[in-house]
């Protein structure tokens, strides 16, 4: 007679991580998020059901085999459980940071149809964090060397996940870096207190461990053009993202004290005015409005606060349901006193002596669901309000990074200025050069762009052993 399995008892909600108090956490730029202790992570991965059929790895871009390192985790075997994530993924404890699990493996995990979804983002960050704190990291196995130069344009998610696929395969990879410090948006676009600029130090020593070589302050588009690299090396990988700032082209844009996000966060970031021992020419408004509902607004809004903000305020022309960001990115800027204008649109921007003194806003009303399947937001008539403000950001996305499209011949570009590139190899219109992440879809997430250059990684090794391409998938 057979025995039947024990249906498991699940603890319904997710082992609790620690936080800094938000009254504490809105003054400075340590991390918000505490990581799981030993116990804690063994409780969560505990919650894991071991599926027979898991749907939670098909929810991944980069496909990193979760059930195997929850596994591991839950038996305490640390470091096999970061070794099994090293598989797929580079960047483990800036995945677990700031990848929206919540809308991807987390969204299939079967516990998640009764209950909170087992925390795999806490879990891959614990593992991660967990072998850098006891210097436990060993450099990934590279094959023996196939003779071939690749060249990667960018050291940001996709082209730091392309270099690590090309390298562990034997090729010669160099990465090709416009800024002082390689990382682009992990390192210039997401703040101090949500990733740690050490965790991305530390990710990316690990690729030059491997034998990946990176040039820093080389703007390819201005120094030297995708044509001469291609005389250099045998393929090369463009990922050069989407950083070209978006305006909403209103009155009185053009007044001191209206910043893109990206020029806000990258002052911070890069010239660390989030550190008293530097000088950085940046605002540190005392009344400040970001516009837009994505998670780059709740970076902006959230960094004015630990600049010194007195009132830091989201304006947003939908409802608080219909934002992009993160909803724990939501809960934080609540929790740390962001206030909350939704509903509401920018229709000019006010002034005095040249400086930004308030923005008027109309109130909308969402009408039908446009191709995306959202509201379409409309403004009523008659509902203008105004904030006073000394400081506007506006986060309301970005358009392409126009250098290398601009310089590259024979290269097919959408009418947007984005490179056009197969989805499943990321081959362009011109041999041998490929592309991937933002640069190609439009401002994504961390992970989908690490995941486009890990698709291109296993194309671009094709095509340099003069095989057919390959896909991922």
């Amino acid at each position: 007679m057979s025995q039947q399995r024990t249906p498991k008892k699940i603890i319904p909600r997710k082992t609790p991580i620690p936080e800094q108090d938000p009254k504490v956490r809105s003054r400075n730029f340590d991390e918000v998020s505490l990581g799981y202790t030993p116990e804690s992570a063994v409780q969560e991965a505990g919650r894991c059901l071991e599926c027979p059929k898991p749907t939670c790895v098909s929810g991944c871009p980069v496909q990193v085999p979760i059930p195997a390192f929850i596994k591991l985790v839950k038996d305490g075997k640390f470091k096999e459980a970061l070794d099994t994530i090293k598989e797929a993924n580079l960047l483990p404890a800036v995945c677990g940071r700031v990848c929206p699990q919540e809308t991807q493996c987390e969204q299939r995990c079967i516990v998640g149809k009764k209950f909170e979804p087992v925390g795999i983002g806490r879990l891959e960050r614990f593992a991660a964090d967990w072998v850098m704190q006891h210097d436990l990291a060993e450099v990934p196995a590279v094959a023996p060397s196939t003779g071939k130069k690749a060249a990667i344009v960018g050291s940001g998610p996709a082209g730091l996940a392309c270099a690590y696929e090309l390298a562990k395969l034997g090729h010669s990879v160099t990465v090709l870096e416009a800024f002082h410090e390689p990382g682009g948006v992990l390192l210039y676009g997401i703040p101090e207190f949500r990733l740690p600029k050490k965790i991305v130090g530390t990710e990316i020593d690990l690729l030059k461990r491997m034998g990946v070589e990176i040039s820093l302050n080389v703007v390819v588009g201005k120094l030297l053009t995708i044509d001469e690299i291609m005389e250099q090396y045998d393929a090369c990988f463009v990922a050069t993202g989407a950083g070209t700032p978006k305006f909403m082209e209103i009155e009185g844009e053009e007044l001191n004290g209206v910043y893109s996000a990206n020029e806000f966060l990258t002052r911070m970031n890069i010239m660390r005015a989030y550190s008293p021992e530097f000088d950085t020419p940046i605002r540190r408004g005392e009344r400040v409005a970001v516009v837009g509902g994505g998670n780059v607004a709740m970076d902006s809004v959230r960094t004015a606060l630990r600049l010194g903000a007195g009132e830091a305020i989201i304006i947003y022309r939908r409802t608080e349901e219909d934002m992009p960001a993160r909803r724990e990115e939501v809960h934080h800027a609540k929790e740390e006193g962001v206030r909350f204008e939704v509903l509401a649109e920018p229709v000019r921007i006010l002034g005095r002596d040249g400086a930004v003194s308030a923005v008027e806003c109309v109130r909308m009303e969402l009408g039908e669901p446009d191709k995306s399947g959202r509201r379409t937001p409309r403004p009523i008539k008659g509902s203008e309000f105004r904030i006073p403000v000394d400081t506007i950001i506006m986060a309301i996305g970005t358009n392409a990074n126009p250098l290398v499209p601009q310089s590259t011949k024979d290269l097919a570009l959408h009418k947007w200025g984005y490179i056009i590139a197969d989805e499943n190899t990321g081959q362009t219109s011109k041999r041998g050069v490929f592309a991937g992440g933002d640069i190609v879809t439009g401002s994504a997430t961390v992970i989908s762009a690490m995941g486009a250059g890990r698709k291109a990684a296993r194309a671009m090794h094709d095509y340099l052993m003069g095989q057919p391409a390959v896909s991922l998938r």
